[in-house]
């Protein structure tokens, strides 16, 4: 009798092929459906990213325009106090007002667009539009009014990201 106790036990150990295949197979359907939500918060973080990069630039580019109607930046009679490239805002201006005319920086480097490939040089990665150019058809001129995304795609409110 003891014998055929030890031998009753011993079968019942362990998990078997089928119940293996089965826990694997549930995981992986698991898995598959967890991978477009962690995809899509991905490309959520992108869009974030993208915000504060266009925030960060403007806000620069609008601080630039007011060091300038104070008088803090020379500009032209006929110029509208915009920076007359992005570089301006990390290379600094000589500040007018000040004895020593020491540097005034709006920016410590121009962010990167996340959509952008990484190749892609600081210099041609934004669009740039100049004060004398239309709303609806931004183009470069001697000055930098505004910037927008190069990226053709769209965002995930419906509008393409040249327009945010």
């Amino acid at each position: 009798m003891t014998l055929s106790f030890f031998n009753a036990q011993r079968k019942c150990t362990g998990f078997t092929l089928v119940e293996m295949v089965v826990v694997v197979a549930i995981v992986g359907i698991l898995a598959s459906a967890a991978i477009p939500f962690v995809q899509y918060g991905e490309h959520r973080l992108k869009e974030r990213e993208l915000r504060h990069a266009l925030r960060e630039i403007r806000s620069a580019i609008d601080a630039y325009q007011k060091a300038s109607l104070e008088g803090r930046i020379p500009r032209k009679v006929d110029g509208s106090g915009y920076p007359p490239d992005l570089a301006a805002l990390t290379d600094g201006v000589a500040d007018a007002k000040t004895p020593d005319a020491r540097k005034i920086y709006f920016l410590r480097r121009i962010p990167r667009d996340p959509f952008a490939p990484p190749e892609t040089p600081d210099n041609d990665m934004w669009g740039l539009r100049s004060y004398a150019s239309a709303p609806t058809e931004p183009k470069a001129g001697d000055d930098v009014f505004d910037v927008y995304s190069l990226n053709p795609g769209t965002g995930s409110n419906g509008a393409p990201y040249r327009d945010w």
